[in-house]
């Protein structure tokens, strides 16, 4: 696309045609290229060969999950009941998908828009983080096709995975009126955007509610468990508040690493505001993203003391606990306090990543790793299991790319737009293009001062 671009392509930003026709669905969805165009443009990119690879070997394992059962596919049993569809696809990617509400929260509710440029971004980050940690837990489920029957026919609600269900399912309601608004411009659909528009308030302020109790609802059912996850990482009276905490800086970090992949790989997607406002609004997420570490860092230290676990570090899983505080929150804290400090791109940004690697860590840890610890032996998913996993993460990333490509989100749909603004939005835009074609993915910074 950044060749065609270059030779003189129409970016798709725009209901009309530059020779003022409006544009068909079909020309909105080939992002203004031809059949032959769109094919050959995907041919050329190296990452789509990859994701052939994977759903060639991936789709015909996963479809044979539900052929011939679970067991054909996992090696989950009793003792180990939580493999990486739950343990990675579930528990980790829920954190990662914070950033929803949080975003939400900062412009709709306290008027943080100078962060604007980014929310919808943030928005679509939990929309699809929520969305496919439930296509992991249908992929787990033995019966996947029954999933509303615990919600709607048998209700138990003294049951915290009532609790989860519920809340998963209502917030992706949510989820979905909030991003339907770039949707709604896009296929110009304006009485669609104001409806959402309206009562965006009440969506934001029920996106609090649901996600951060479902935050805490996915810690709480370890509390079923007691004695069974390792006491280094289970708190009966801090389980629900780990998670929560953990989740704030975790989400703030995926916003900040998407960001940075999609500003350094489809820079031509990216307007004028979101390129020269990306690093502002870096460093303003890092820093609470730096308080949120602070807090988690604290309370667990805190859980730890108020449970008279001190000893457990003096021992094999007590190094591996160290190894997951250090290198995946006291490291990344580090990272971005300087980064912030110094103003310094690279190490903010990495500082990120790292936090989202923590996150991860953490999540896998405790529902996999670290479950059943007193087990002379450790299960290691099988090869079907990480094949799977890989697959649907694929999917994920297909569908990400999908959007962003197409829907407002790094962009402003410019139904009517003054010329002199236009002209102003595609200048920065070809600036952003042909820096990032040269410079290091650090060089963002160079591209505006920061105040």
């Amino acid at each position: 696309m950044k060749t065609m671009i270059k030779q003189g392509l129409e970016i798709v930003d725009s209901p009309q045609l530059e020779n003022g026709e409006k544009r068909s669905l079909v020309n909105k969805l080939l992002l203004g290229l031809t059949p032959s165009q769109y094919l050959l443009q995907a041919f050329r990119n190296p990452f789509n060969w990859i994701l052939a690879v994977i759903f060639a070997i991936g789709i015909p394992i996963l479809l044979g999950r539900f052929v011939f059962g679970l067991a054909w596919a996992t090696s989950g049993s009793n003792d180990y009941p939580w493999g990486l569809f739950l343990g990675f696809g579930l528990f980790a990617m829920v954190p990662l998908s914070s950033s929803g509400f949080q975003l939400g929260t900062a412009c709709e509710i306290f008027g943080r828009h100078d962060l604007e440029p980014i929310e919808r971004l943030a928005l679509l980050n939990g929309l699809l983080g929520y969305f496919f940690a439930v296509v992991y837990l249908l992929a787990d489920l033995g019966q996947p096709w029954r999933l509303p029957y615990p919600m709607v026919v048998s209700f138990g609600p003294a049951a915290v995975l009532f609790l989860v269900a519920w809340h998963v399912s209502t917030y992706l309601s949510v989820q979905i009126l909030e991003v339907s608004t770039a949707f709604f411009e896009w296929i110009g659909f304006p009485a669609g955007k104001r409806g959402v528009r309206r009562i965006t308030l009440g969506l934001t302020v029920s996106g609090i509610i649901l996600s951060t109790l479902h935050q805490g609802a996915l810690g709480a059912l370890f509390t079923y468990a007691p004695g069974k996850v390792h006491p280094l990482w289970y708190s009966s009276s801090f389980q629900w508040l780990h998670f929560f905490v953990s989740s704030l800086p975790g989400g703030l970090c995926m916003v900040i690493a998407v960001s940075t992949i999609a500003a350094k790989t489809m820079t031509w997607r990216g307007d004028g505001r979101f390129h020269a406002n990306l690093d502002k609004i870096t460093i303003s997420l890092a820093k609470g993203a730096c308080m949120g570490l602070a807090t988690y860092i604290t309370i667990k230290l805190i859980a730890i003391a108020h449970d008279n676990k001190w000893s457990y570090i003096d021992s094999g899983w007590g190094q591996w606990f160290m190894v997951e505080i250090m290198l995946g929150f006291m490291l990344p804290l580090a990272l971005m306090t300087y980064g912030v400090h110094k103003k310094n791109m690279l190490i903010v940004r990495a500082g990120a990543f790292v936090t989202v690697f923590g996150v991860v860590l953490n999540r896998v840890n405790t529902a996999i790793i670290t479950f059943n610890w007193k087990l002379p032996h450790r299960e290691i998913p099988p090869w079907r299991e990480v094949l799977i996993s890989i697959t649907i993460f694929a999917i994920y990333i297909v569908v990400y790319r999908f959007i962003l490509y197409r829907l407002p989100i790094l962009y402003r749909w410019k139904a009517q737009e003054e010329p002199a603004l236009v002209h102003e939005a595609e200048a920065v835009r070809s600036k952003a293009m042909a820096h990032a074609s040269t410079a290091p993915l650090a060089s963002y910074s160079s591209m505006t001062k920061i105040d």
